[in-house]
């Protein structure tokens, strides 16, 4: 009895953390630590911290050069590709695994209707992609699987990537150490305009 006490009185077995947590399921020294919080007001700061988050880094264009980062990362992959206006067209199945394997690790399933979007005149009044092959219809008939369609850079998305070599824009470390993602293009011309900001 008296032992029990003095342990008690040691603080053994209650909860000495700050005000509003409590031990965690073990209550050792290194149990984690849960607070006491209204849930709606959790979610409310968490998902619109997300959102925001989202909407900022993925969904908007950048009002530089008016493209959005899969659109940026799509020409960057074709730029590595050399596949400029005067080259070759390859199938947008190559195009979108190297975008993938080096740029954006969400799978060719997003990119491609990316790459798409970019070649469609219904879409974008300066395209960004030469195509050739099924890409759609402005009455909504989907495009040919990406093993069907070749693609390259317009003369518009060749004009953006002319001086990426002599370090005009800013890299920054993506992924793996070779590849490295622009924050935005040179804009030579009012992209954000001509493109419709798709």
């Amino acid at each position: 009895m008296a032992e029990d006490e003095n342990n008690k009185e040691d603080g053994e077995g209650e909860n000495n953390g700050p005000e509003g947590f409590q031990d965690g399921i073990d209550g050792g020294a290194g149990a984690f630590r849960l607070i006491d919080l209204p849930i709606e007001d959790e979610l409310r700061e968490s998902y619109l911290t997300y959102a925001m988050s989202v909407i900022v880094s993925r969904a908007l264009p950048d009002v530089r050069d008016g493209l959005k980062p899969s659109q940026r990362r799509i020409l960057v992959a074709m730029n590595d590709l050399n596949l400029g206006p005067g080259s070759k067209r390859v199938k947008c199945a190559k195009i979108s695994g190297d975008t993938s394997g080096n740029y954006h690790p969400h799978g060719e399933s997003v990119i491609y209707p990316t790459l798409v979007r970019m070649a469609q005149e219904w879409n974008m009044r300066s395209l960004l992609i030469d195509k050739q092959g099924n890409f759609g219809s402005i009455a909504g008939l989907p495009p040919a699987a990406m093993r069907y369609t070749e693609a390259r850079l317009s003369a518009v998305a060749a004009s953006m990537l002319d001086d990426l070599k002599l370090d005009t824009v800013d890299f920054i470390r993506r992924m793996t150490k070779l590849a490295t993602n622009r924050p935005c293009f040179r804009a030579v011309i009012p992209t954000c305009l001509s493109t419709a900001a798709a």
